[in-house]
């Protein structure tokens, strides 16, 4: 734009000259013939010419100066535009920042809040408690692991629904749930049973209602308790056998005076009605009466014999009181040498008096048959432990021939057997009763198991003889059953 103004501004001397020059040589003559009047005319043209000039550099020259400011104008909007392009830019850019600092701390937050959930349900479903969660009406909203392991439904398909749906067994009502709500009391429930038998199991259920009470919700929480009532049981089965055995010994000692004075009489009346002796006849003179006779009919109608029984009889209850004092005063633990087979009879003689079996048609003990090695040293052990884990094997024996479901035994019997086995004192018990399954089998020497009902057992017996045998003496005690051939338990004991 600059280049068109200069060469206008150069151009108009030039033009003016060689019009003027033009104008001479086309009238070369006139210029001779009226030269006065030429050089007024050329005076005034060119008058007019410079001023004509003068007009057309003013005009440049405004044009010019227009055009500069114009152009300063143009360059300070420039600048100006420029200037709010870059601050512009910059907010834009510092919004941008803003907006990436925030999507950033959004997608932090988003992160901190899975971790926080997935931290908070691994809390939820590591709880050994069942946890359920309800709203007011019922409708299932938490549902753990625990949860699904005991019902047996999935939490995708236990929530949403109502909990009398999902889990119509449990015993807390929809009443319940709403009372703990309304008052903000939690509600509970204790030592709940389910089942019966071995199978029994309890349970706690409590009802939390929620804190937020916009929400207008519960937690159900069901704690597995059995351990714990059984426990309970076994303490209070406990106290019993502890009275019960301060019973029985005080009970032995005011038997023992009765039958000591039943056997002292008994011999007595032996010796005294004894044909033989010298005073016996003496004192039958002096009341005229015969001896021999009388003797004839005492032996004529078994009075002897009558007599012996008592006194038999006698000296068994007397055995068993004393082994009933001596297994309960027994506390010590200390190891000696004890005989085995004088144990085992003294245990026979002390369970057997309570092993009347009912068999329908008359009452009668187990045959038992015994099968001892005579030539087994005696064995190094805790005698009185010993005792209690034979007598616990023995009851157990007597209680199978008991089991209603397959009838009375049609021969009820117990083998007691000693035995060598390399190293081992082993001593085995077996009976003809209705054995065992094998799921029951596998459990016998746990705590707790038994597949008696509740109140008849605390199953503490074979866990107990097995912690004698393993931990005490350093044995092995194993059981061998089969459904309807019997049970047989042995007993390894190292002999040392």
């Amino acid at each position: 734009m600059h280049r068109p103004e200069k060469s206008t501004k150069s151009q108009h001397p030039t033009l003016l000259r060689t019009t003027y020059a033009g104008a001479l040589l086309l009238t070369p003559n006139l210029c001779q013939a009226s030269m006065a009047s030429e050089l007024d005319f050329g005076f005034w043209t060119l008058l007019a010419l410079a001023a004509l000039q003068a007009v057309m550099i003013g005009l440049l020259q405004k044009s010019r100066i227009k055009y500069k400011r114009a152009r300063n104008a143009l360059e300070q909007a420039k600048a100006n535009l420029e200037t709010r392009i870059e601050e512009r830019t910059e907010s834009l850019r510092y919004t941008n920042n803003q907006l990436s600092d925030a999507a950033a701390r959004h997608e932090i937050a988003e992160e901190l809040l899975r971790e926080t959930q997935d931290y908070l349900h691994s809390i939820i479903n590591s709880m050994p408690s069942v946890l359920i969660g309800v709203s007011r009406a019922g409708h299932i909203t938490l549902w753990n692991a625990a949860a699904e392991r005991l019902i047996g439904i999935s939490s995708k398909a236990a929530l949403g629904n109502t909990i009398d749906d999902v889990y119509p067994e449990l015993v807390i009502s929809q009443a319940t749930i709403e009372a703990a709500i309304d008052s903000q009391i939690p509600q509970t429930l204790e030592n709940l049973q389910q089942g019966s038998g071995n199978q029994a199991s309890y349970s706690d259920i409590t009802v939390y209602p929620l804190m937020a009470l916009e929400m207008g919700g519960a937690v159900i929480r069901i704690d597995d308790v059995t351990l714990r009532v059984r426990v309970e049981h076994m303490m209070i089965q406990n106290e019993k056998m502890l009275s019960l055995g301060e019973l029985a010994a005080g009970m032995a000692h005011e038997i023992n005076n009765p039958l000591a004075a039943i056997l002292n009489n008994v011999q007595n009346i032996i010796r005294r009605t004894d044909a033989k002796q010298t005073m016996n006849k003496v004192e039958a003179e002096k009341l005229n009466v015969d001896l021999d006779q009388l003797d004839r009919y005492w032996q004529h109608r078994d009075i002897p014999t009558f007599l012996n029984h008592i006194r038999e009889a006698g000296e068994r209850s007397a055995r068993i009181v004393s082994n009933m004092l001596e297994f309960s005063r027994s506390q010590h633990r200390d190891q000696s040498p004890t005989d085995i087979i004088q144990l085992l009879d003294n245990s026979l003689d002390l369970a057997t008096h309570s092993m009347q079996i009912d068999t329908g048609d008359d009452i009668e003990l187990p045959k038992i048959e015994k099968n001892y090695d005579a030539n087994l040293p005696s064995l190094t052990c805790s005698a009185i432990e010993i005792q209690q884990v034979i007598l616990n094997l023995l009851r157990n024996a007597f209680q199978a021939f008991q089991q209603t479901e397959y009838g009375a035994p049609l021969n009820p019997t117990i083998r007691v057997a000693t035995y060598k086995d390399n190293d081992w004192y082993c001593i085995e018990i077996a009976d003809n009763g209705p054995g065992m399954q094998e799921n029951v089998r596998r459990h016998i020497f746990e705590p707790f198991f038994t597949t008696k009902d509740v109140g008849q057992g605390t199953g503490l017996g074979l866990s107990v003889s097995y912690f004698i045998i393993t931990e005490h003496h350093g044995g092995q005690i194993s059981v061998e059953s089969q459904p309807g051939k019997g049970t047989t338990f042995i007993i390894k004991l190292p002999m040392r």
